[in-house]
């Protein structure tokens, strides 16, 4: 069965540039112009990974990104013309896994979308366990992570980190390593990308976000999750 993708954006060309690059891959696409038409299309069928636009009629990317975190854990991959840091931030921490600026390379994109699909594959594949470390529990069967009984709900690409780190407590990885094995091709325009899921999987999981006592930074070197 083909793996779906639902592209959301109110501009017909860049629809069809995307579209005809991604089905290349034996990937079926199907298409929104607005954030309302993507949430029908959502409720109606299963989709495997979503690529969304920020400035759109009716209901922006943003708003859209953040409703569809409320049910779906599936990547989320969002283009924008808003290139400033801040509207980076702003997406990736409303759940976006991703955020690509216009003007884009097609392949670039094709990449990126193949990147997270490949690794959320891997990750439904895993075989069934649990890894706990402390008050920490991640379900890699039922992909639930918890803190003592409260369940955390995390982004797609929250969870791989956490699980990367989990997998392996006290192992320093550099954020080439961490990006390259959770996200993919690592791009010149990711520099930032790591530290934001860093510093949302912290305001999730510690009493002190500021005072890590699980994700610790490594200065110069990386990160690494406390035994």
């Amino acid at each position: 069965m083909k793996q779906k993708v639902l592209v959301v954006e109110d501009d017909k060309d860049i629809v069809q540039i995307i579209k005809l690059y991604v089905e290349s891959q034996d990937i079926e696409v199907l298409v929104a112009y607005n954030g309302e038409q993507a949430l029908q299309i959502i409720s109606e069928t299963k989709i495997d990974l979503l690529v969304s636009d920020v400035m759109m009629p009716l209901m922006n990317g943003f708003e859209l990104v953040k409703k569809v975190r409320e049910t779906l854990n599936i990547p989320v991959i969002i283009i924008s013309a808003k290139d400033q840091s801040s509207d980076k931030i702003l997406g990736l921490n409303l759940g976006a896994d991703d955020y690509i600026t216009k003007p884009f390379d097609p392949l670039e994109v094709v990449a990126r979308i193949n990147a997270q699909l490949r690794r959320k594959k891997e990750y439904n594949q895993d075989e069934s366990r649990i890894i706990t470390l402390r008050e920490l529990t991640l379900d890699l069967e039922a992909l639930e992570f918890r803190k003592s009984d409260e369940v955390i709900n995390l982004t797609a690409t929250e969870f791989k980190i956490i699980r990367l780190l989990m997998s392996h407590p006290g192992m320093i990885y550099t954020k080439t390593q961490i990006y390259e094995q959770v996200m993919g091709d690592y791009f010149e325009s990711d520099e930032n990308t790591l530290m934001v899921h860093i510093s949302n999987l912290r305001n999730k999981i510690e009493d002190d976000p500021k005072n890590s006592t699980y994700i610790k930074t490594i200065r110069g070197l990386g990160y690494k999750i406390e035994k």
